[in-house]
């Protein structure tokens, strides 16, 4: 009851500001400006009809979400080893300093001489993403309970079970935190990148396109799939970290037997 309650209230909510954003393309005359939801809707079925849609969906997507998985698997190794052996931090502090003060433009200019425009993205994701994983899976594995990681030493726990009961239930509430901010980062970045660089069959470059033709209708058309993308991709990989939970099994019981009664 309280979902379905929940479900109606983000609905009229949205329904709100779709309305507002329609009678404020209303108000202002010029329709090169601000185009209203209707002619957004149709710009959208139109390029949705195009082949070249679904190809431009699937490089742009590829990219991002590669430099991201890998991102996230660098971040961990990285976070892992330098909890482990602390020199590897001294190392890697400054350079994750640098990565986070230099502005994402400095680094796809940079990227585009080094890499060039097709997998421009990927490296931006990948920068992007690789700090903040790193320093939430430290903040994660530090915040283990030091009177389990004792009882483990005395029971003399082998390596992985430590890692799989002790360390894994302290580090995925940091990585969820992590991923959330990262997510939507590794989106704006890779887009941003691309529009700088306009790699062939990219979103960026359709959105560079609207910008040369001044088609605000096909500008905010791409705009919402980037926007549904980005949280279709966060909601997935959220999901399949939340299987990694320890209290998952246990909640997926529970409702089950509530299910069963």
């Amino acid at each position: 009851m309280k979902a379905g309650i929940l479900r109606f209230k983000k609905a009229g909510i949205i329904l709100f500001w779709l309305l507002v954003w329609q009678a404020a393309s209303m108000a202002v005359h010029n329709s090169i400006i601000l185009v209203g939801p209707p002619e957004v809707l149709y710009a959208l079925i139109r390029q949705a009809g195009l082949a070249d849609f679904w190809k431009t969906i699937g490089f742009s997507f590829g990219k991002i979400s590669l430099g991201f998985l890998m991102a996230f698997a660098a971040g961990i190794l990285a976070g892992g080893a330098a909890c482990r052996f602390p020199l590897i931090d001294d190392f890697l502090s400054p350079v994750m300093s640098l990565i986070k003060s230099v502005p994402v433009a400095s680094f796809v200019i940079l990227a585009l001489i080094w890499a060039g425009s097709e997998n421009l993205s990927v490296i931006i994701a990948f920068l992007v993403v690789f700090p903040i994983i790193y320093i939430q899976t430290m903040a994660g594995i530090q915040s283990a309970d030091l009177q389990l990681l004792e009882m483990a030493e005395v029971f003399q726990m082998p390596g992985l079970k430590k890692l799989f009961y002790l360390y894994r239930p302290a580090l995925l509430p940091y990585l969820a935190s992590g991923c959330r901010v990262a997510l939507g980062m590794s989106w704006k970045s890779g887009i941003a990148a691309e529009v700088i660089g306009v790699p062939l069959h990219s979103i960026g470059e359709k959105l560079y396109l609207a910008k040369i033709y001044l088609s605000t209708a096909d500008l905010f058309a791409w705009t919402l799939v980037i926007i549904l993308l980005s949280m279709m991709f966060e909601t997935f990989f959220l999901w399949l970290l939340s299987l990694a939970s320890p209290g998952f099994r246990h909640k997926k019981r529970e409702g089950r037997s509530k299910w069963n009664s």
